[in-house]
């Protein structure tokens, strides 16, 4: 089965679902949007120095990823006009990645897919690091959930509760980091944030508890993924980013569903 490459892109579009719900929820909560779009360009970095020192991309972009992660948290501590702050360091982390990989001659032919994902070409390697990481990452989410969601929803209630919102935006960063390294090679650096902020944004208005709103964030991502590559495979359009335009159309119809 998993010899056919249509298959093996169903798997790791589902694998990266399965993660970007309930990771998407908690970067919808703390407002983490900038955040995301941050460490996901900065992969593009990442891509470059694995190209030159001829390393494992997942390696190289996880390290840039977590480096950029961990910036990022730090810096939102000063709580200081953070959303410029986040904007600059976003577009200048993708400015510096796409200077950086033009020095890598192997990887100009390649731009596109590191930029938009290249999910029909996943192989079983691939698919094997994908639900590794996914599930590394669930497992992790799952251990802290009741302390992640109380310093996300009230972080004042969190100390209270003796619970340091810095280890849980920490653990966040972590967690982003290894999702932006999984997803380079199945929407790219550009549509990350995207399969994060749109599924989760679409649950929202859909769901009444925290719980809830992880499960059919986590439904319509895997939705987005088996509607996005049928339309590609039937309309010849590109894989990636027919992944996100079709949370984004699931997106639009649950805002007429949407509670009040």
């Amino acid at each position: 089965m998993l010899d056919d490459f249509f298959t093996r892109a169903i798997l790791a579009g589902l694998g990266v679902a399965a993660v970007a719900g309930p990771l998407g929820s908690f970067v919808v909560w703390r407002r983490m949007a900038y955040f995301g779009d941050s460490t996901a360009h900065a992969a593009i970095l990442g891509v470059a120095i694995s190209l030159a020192f001829n390393a494992s991309i997942y390696a190289g972009t996880l390290l840039v990823a977590l480096a950029m992660a961990l910036v990022v948290s730090a810096l939102a501590t000063r709580g200081q006009a953070m959303d410029t702050m986040l904007g600059v360091l976003s577009h200048s982390a993708l400015a510096i990645g796409l200077v950086a990989i033009s020095f890598v001659p192997q990887a100009r032919s390649d731009l596109s897919a590191y930029l938009f994902g290249d999910i029909l070409a996943v192989g079983r390697a691939d698919l094997a690091l994908i639900w590794a990481g996914a599930g590394a990452v669930l497992t992790l989410l799952a251990w802290r959930w009741q302390r992640l969601l109380t310093a996300s929803l009230n972080e004042e209630l969190a100390m209270a509760a003796g619970i340091d919102p810095r280890i849980e935006r920490l653990v966040l960063s972590v967690a982003l980091a290894v999702v932006v390294a999984l997803s380079i090679r199945v929407v790219g650096s550009l549509l990350i944030s995207a399969m994060l902020i749109v599924p989760a944004a679409a649950a929202r208005g859909l769901s009444r508890t925290p719980e809830r709103m992880v499960g059919n964030a986590t439904l319509i991502a895997a939705l987005a993924v088996l509607g996005g590559l049928t339309a590609s495979l039937r309309l010849d359009t590109p894989a990636g980013p027919s992944i996100v335009a079709g949370a984004a159309a699931i997106f639009g119809i649950s805002q007429v569903f949407r509670r009040g």
